[in-house]
């Protein structure tokens, strides 16, 4: 497979025409359903996680003797960086099965208003059939993102050494998640398996890990990251349409 004959832009900058792609006219209405989802399910994980923080602080409360008090002060950033780590992959996941059929036709779409040209994949009745393959295509995902992600946080409880790699070897993880993440759903609308999906990505890894960091950064910006999946799909899709789309030309695409 060769990639090397493709435009010289960074991942960053086709996050950054996501914004712009949003906007567009004939996309707004792909946005609106998974940005919804989005919003409740974020108001109901923020008050999970609210609630079980309140009772977990006082379980330790109670269950510390008062000479251990000091210990509260070693375990309280411990069981609030486990609480938020463990809620924000539940988040993630539910977000990402619920939202997959809604972002694999966004991908469409955009790929559609960037080339030109109709992608076949049927009518309403086809995408319901769909569903199975599409949910499997997350669960391909999760089963790659489960042991990689405890592996790194093992890391964290390795004293001294542990606390401080962690948080950089995290975000580079998180990165390359994102773009995984983003960047299947246009590969999956033309069938690219999961593996050559990967490594396509990895043959372009600067552009594939800068779009991941920027995926990464703008998720941890209040109100910003409600937004941050569609415009992550726009941008991952105008980057398959420049970088990957002429290699993996298939009969999805509908006669010209």
């Amino acid at each position: 497979m060769n990639l090397s004959a493709t435009p010289a832009k960074s991942g960053i900058q086709y996050f950054m025409d996501g914004f712009s792609l949003i906007k567009q006219p004939g996309l707004r209405r792909f946005v609106v359903v998974p940005l919804l989802c989005n919003l409740v399910l974020f108001a109901g994980a923020l008050m999970l996680a609210i609630n079980y923080l309140s009772q977990l602080m006082q379980w330790v409360d109670a269950s510390v003797p008062s000479w251990l008090d000091w210990i509260s002060f070693l375990l309280w950033p411990l069981l609030i960086i486990a609480i938020l780590v463990v809620f924000s992959f539940i988040f993630s996941a539910i977000m990402n099965w619920i939202a997959a059929p809604f972002n694999g036709l966004l991908a469409e779409k955009v790929e559609q208003l960037l080339t030109g040209k109709q992608l076949y994949t049927g009518g309403a009745m086809d995408a319901v059939k769909d569903l199975p393959r599409v949910f499997g295509r997350e669960w391909q995902k999760l089963k790659y993102y489960l042991p990689r992600a405890l592996l790194v946080l093992i890391l964290f409880f390795i004293p001294i050494v542990g606390q401080t790699v962690f948080p950089v070897v995290w975000f580079i993880f998180s990165a390359w998640m994102m773009a995984i993440q983003y960047c299947d759903y246009p590969f999956d609308n033309h069938k690219v398996s999961f593996s050559d999906m990967k490594l396509a990505l990895s043959k372009t890894r600067g552009s594939s890990m800068s779009f991941g960091v920027a995926v990464t950064l703008f998720s941890m910006i209040p109100i910003v990251n409600f937004i941050v999946m569609p415009v992550a799909i726009c941008g991952a899709t105008a980057m398959w349409v420049d970088k990957y789309r002429e290699v993996y030309r298939n009969n999805r695409i509908a006669p010209e």
